[in-house]
């Protein structure tokens, strides 16, 4: 499903924004992009702000390809768009970036929504995460993902191919992993304040179900919904359902 709204390009950032009302932050994965959001961003466009910056991992010099620095990134985004009270939605390492920002800029979270991040636990690629594969181990690889193989489309698996046979993609991907996987949260998910909802795939192979649940355990104010026919990536999946269960949400937050 394509996403109809351009892309603008503001000073050094570049993002999607559709809509009015109360704004919705997008954080997108590190294999992710406005495509994955694409029956979200349709569905809530007209009653909600829709936003998504497009994370610089591959604009950053290298050794800078880190989640700290995307995480002052989108401080910088935010501040740069003036928005105050914002829902901030994060799948895979977006969502650890929401949680980072959650944490650094608590009064500025209205609410979050985190559906397979990471911050506790994720197996990517795995440690033999190569610079140059062969199609068809990246094809597997990116099915993987998802409950239902056919989720991961040609155009889909052609992108994560074109990443992984470029050096210069790949390293970034490598650095901006390490560093996610050295930043646990497990010990600061207790000071986050904003109510939250979180939405996970069953068969999630990259943040593991239990991983869900223990995000649940660990944040105070938080709801878990559990998608029976979801992997790591339920607002793909099962959009419907998953724009439901954001809906009632929110409509419960006023």
């Amino acid at each position: 499903m394509q996403v109809a709204t351009h892309i603008i390009e503001e000073d050094k950032f570049k993002y999607m924004e559709s809509g009015k009302g109360e704004t919705l932050v997008l954080l997108h994965g590190l294999f992710g992009g406005l495509s994955n959001f694409a029956p979200l961003i349709q569905h809530f466009e007209e009653r909600l702000n829709v936003v998504v910056p497009i994370l610089p991992i591959f604009e950053l010099p290298r050794k800078e390809a880190t989640i700290d620095n995307l995480l002052i990134y989108i401080k910088e985004f935010i501040e740069h768009k003036g928005y105050e009270k914002i829902h901030i939605l994060g799948n895979s390492l977006g969502g650890h970036i929401g949680l980072l920002y959650a944490l650094d800029k608590p009064e500025k979270i209205k609410s979050m929504i985190l559906t397979g991040s990471s911050g506790l636990y994720e197996s990517a690629f795995g440690s033999g995460f190569p610079r140059r594969g062969s199609y068809e181990y990246i094809k597997e690889r990116t099915e993987q993902t998802f409950y239902d193989p056919k989720t991961a489309t040609k155009e889909l698996v052609d992108e994560v191919f074109e990443i992984v046979n470029n050096i210069d993609k790949a390293m970034r991907v490598i650095t901006t992993a390490k560093s996610a996987i050295r930043h646990n949260l497990e010990h600061k998910l207790h000071e986050i304040k904003a109510p939250t909802l979180l939405i996970w795939g069953v068969h999630d192979q990259v943040t593991p179900f239990e991983v869900g649940k223990a995000f649940h355990k660990h944040i105070k104010h938080s709801e878990f919904v559990a998608f029976d026919k979801s992997g790591h990536a339920p607002m793909m999946e099962e959009p419907e359902k998953f724009n439901a269960a954001l809906e009632a949400f929110l409509e419960k937050l006023g």
